[in-house]
């Protein structure tokens, strides 16, 4: 880790020099950061960035994305700030995830600290029920089905269905750790038992490749998406707009990263 560490910060210093910009934050993204890596999983780094203030001083869209081809098990993108605020207002929680991610490789500035104080008062629980339901969903029936599945995919529909369940129950984002999810949710049982002798396979760098479905977990998850699906109707869309708030934290932080 500490390797790549040193790897992930040395292409980020890179990407400031090519692109012009200063990043603001950087973080991990994907299975790192929920906890149940793969032995190949690549680095998922996500990051926020700013331009110079004449960049944003056009009369033209430009790009407001920086995105570089996986190499070496790095995985680097990057979202504008002016981009990231505007999703932000929509409670995207893509966004919110990286904002608490447990794994940092860079932040700079105060902007990133202002908008995680933010985060209460935007946060929407239907846009991020809805957001992790589809991705359950989704993995449940591509990967889930049929007497053989790809037993590591229970990871990728668990997550979000306890997410699902925390943002019901605790009204607050989830947090990104897959085991504080667990520990919270699921009562003491045959099942938590199951996704804990999963998670401690995946840990100790076992490929768990296709493999008979596990009856109990496949029933469980069936139940919580029809639940949910049922439940995302109700959940109160709630967040606050913070347009002005919003639009001062923008040109805040181009003044502290530019100067006056």
């Amino acid at each position: 880790m500490n390797e790549y560490r040193q790897q992930i910060q040395e292409q980020l210093h890179r990407i400031e020099r090519e692109e012009q910009v200063r990043i603001l934050f950087a973080c991990e993204s994907g299975s790192r950061a929920w906890g149940f890596p793969s032995k190949d999983s690549d680095y998922d780094v996500r990051f926020l960035y700013v331009r110079p203030v004449d960049w944003y001083l056009s009369i033209f869209e430009k790009r407001d994305v920086i995105e570089y081809p996986i190499s070496d098990q790095l995985d680097i993108n990057g979202w504008d700030l002016k981009k990231a605020l505007n999703l932000f207002r929509k409670s995207n929680p893509p966004l919110l995830e990286w904002l608490q991610s447990p794994i940092h490789y860079l932040e700079k500035f105060s902007v990133t600290q202002k908008i995680r104080e933010m985060s209460p008062l935007t946060f929407s629980p239907k846009s991020c029920v809805y957001h992790y339901l589809h991705m359950a969903k989704g993995n449940f029936r591509e990967y889930l089905q049929g007497d053989q599945v790809k037993i590591k995919k229970y990871f990728y529909v668990l997550r979000p269905i306890l997410a699902c369940q925390w943002v019901e129950t605790k009204g607050t984002m989830p947090p990104m750790e897959f085991e504080v999810l667990v520990d919270e949710l699921l009562p003491e049982s045959k099942l938590k038992q199951e996704v804990y002798s999963l998670l401690e396979r995946k840990k100790s760098g076992i490929e768990l490749d296709y493999e008979p479905k596990i009856v109990d977990l496949n029933e469980y998850l069936e139940r919580q998406i029809a639940y949910f699906e049922e439940t995302a109707k109700q959940i109160p869309a709630a967040g606050e707009k913070q347009d002005e708030a919003l639009d001062g934290l923008f040109r805040e932080a181009l003044r502290e990263v530019w100067g006056e």
